[in-house]
C-alpha cells in the first residue's frame, strides 16, 4: 500500500519504525583502520625529522622554521604525482618505492632553481583503506624525504568508498624549500660555451608510463624479458626516480660555475632543457654520448619509437641535466662522480640560429 503525503503527487516511503543503527564503517569509512595507520606511519615520520620542524604529525597543521643560516631566504614550492605507473604498482602488488617516485618528482624539481628541499606533505586517497598497503606507499614516501634530507611534516588519508576501485589509490605530494635570494638558478647565466653535463636516471622514473603499458601489453607476458639491466624486468620498469637533492646541492656549494639544472620529466630531453635557457641560445646534445640501457632499447624496439620521440617522451637515460661554465665543468663531473652519480658530457651550448632548442645529433 502507497502512503501519498498531503498534496502530493508521489509516493513517499515509510521509515522504518526501528531501523537499525548505521556507522560511519558500515557507510565504507573505517576510522579504526585510520588510526592505525597514522600509528603506523609515526616512527617512519620520525626518522625523517630535520631543523625547522616545529610540530609535525599529528596537529591540524605543520608547522617549520626556516632555518636562521639563510639570510634573504626565497621559498620554492612544487608539486606533482606518480602517474599511470600507479597502475602497474596495482597489478604487480608493488607498492614499497612508488612513494619514493613521489617525493623525487617534487623535489628534483625545487631543486633546480637551486633550493634545499625542507619539507614534504603526501596525500594518498583510495575507496576502502587497506593499512598494509597504504603503510607501504606511506614507508616509500618516508625514505624519499629521507634521500632528499627533507621532513616529512605532514599528509591526508582520504577513505573515499566509491571513488576509487578496489585495491587502488591516488597520490600526491607537495614540497617546499629555501634558496638564498642571490642563488637562485634560473638560466640566466647561461652563456654560449657552456657544457651541458648529464647525471644518468636510474630508469623511466615516473612519465611515460602510458606508453610503457602499451609495450608491456604489446609484447604479452609471454614475451616480456626476464631481465633488464641486470634487473628482474618488473623490478627495471618500477626502479624508482633517482633523487638528486644531496649530490647536487654539495656541488651547488662548491662549484659557483653551475649555472642551471634541468629536471629530465614529462617532455623528455627535448621540452625540459629549453626551460632553463635565454632566448637565441640552444642546447646541442652529441648522440650515443651517455649509455643506451637495455629498459630504453626495448621500449623502443616493442612500439618502434624513433629517436625524436624517445628524446621527448623518456628521460632516455639522462635524469637531471647540469649546465656548467667550461673552466669548472671537469671539477663539477669530478665532485658528482665523488657523491655517486654517473655524469657524462653530453653536449654544449651554441647559438640557436632560428632552429629547434634542442638538438641531438
Amino acid at each position: 500500500m502507497q502512503i501519498l503525503s498531503a498534496g502530493a503527487s508521489s509516493p513517499v516511503h515509510p521509515t522504518p519504525m526501528n531501523p537499525s543503527p548505521l556507522s560511519y564503517k558500515d557507510a565504507g569509512v573505517d576510522i579504526d583502520a585510520g588510526d592505525a595507520l597514522v600509528e603506523r606511519i609515526k616512527p617512519l615520520a620520525k626518522k625523517t625529522m630535520r631543523e625547522g620542524v616545529l610540530a609535525g604529525i599529528g596537529g591540524f597543521g605543520a608547522l617549520f622554521e626556516v632555518p636562521k643560516r639563510y639570510k634573504e631566504p626565497v621559498l620554492v614550492s612544487g608539486t606533482d604525482g606518480v602517474g599511470t605507473k600507479l597502475k602497474l604498482a596495482f597489478e604487480w602488488g608493488m607498492h614499497d618505492t612508488v612513494g619514493i617516485d613521489l617525493v623525487a618528482m617534487s623535489v628534483n624539481d625545487v631543486l633546480v632553481q637551486g633550493a634545499e628541499p625542507l619539507f614534504f606533505l603526501d596525500y594518498f586517497a583510495c575507496g576502502k583503506l587497506d593499512v598494509d598497503t597504504a603503510a607501504a606507499v606511506v614507508g616509500g614516501i618516508a625514505r624519499g624525504c629521507e634521500l632528499a634530507g627533507c621532513a616529512l611534516i605532514g599528509g591526508e588519508t582520504a577513505e573515499m568508498p566509491g571513488m576509487y576501485p578496489s585495491g587502488e589509490y591516488d597520490l600526491a605530494g607537495f614540497a617546499v624549500g629555501a634558496v638564498e635570494k642571490s642563488k637562485i638558478l634560473a638560466g640566466q647565466d647561461v652563456r654560449d660555451g657552456d657544457i651541458v653535463l648529464g647525471l644518468a636516471s636510474s630508469g623511466v622514473h615516473s612519465n611515460g608510463f602510458s606508453l610503457v603499458r602499451k609495450c608491456i601489453e604489446r609484447a604479452g607476458a609471454s614475451q616480456l624479458p626476464a631481465s633488464l639491466d641486470g634487473k628482474p624486468f618488473r623490478q627495471a620498469v618500477m626502479e624508482p626516480t633517482r633523487i638528486y637533492v644531496k649530490p647536487v646541492l654539495a656541488a651547488l656549494a662548491a662549484h659557483p660555475g653551475i649555472k642551471a639544472l634541468a629536471h629530465i620529466t614529462g617532455g623528455g630531453l627535448l621540452e625540459n632543457i629549453p626551460r632553463v635557457l635565454p632566448d637565441g641560445l640552444a642546447a646541442h646534445l652529441k648522440a650515443g654520448s651517455w649509455p643506451r640501457t637495455e629498459l630504453f632499447a626495448w621500449l623502443q624496439a616493442t612500439a618502434a619509437i624513433d629517436d625524436h620521440e624517445m628524446n621527448r617522451t623518456f628521460n632516455n637515460g639522462i635524469g637531471m641535466v647540469v649546465v656548467v661554465a667550461p673552466a669548472e665543468a671537469a671539477a663539477v663531473a669530478a665532485a658528482l662522480r665523488q657523491q655517486g652519480e654517473q655524469v657524462h658530457e653530453i653536449g654544449r651550448i651554441g647559438p640557436r640560429a632560428g632552429g629547434a632548442p634542442v638538438t641531438v645529433a
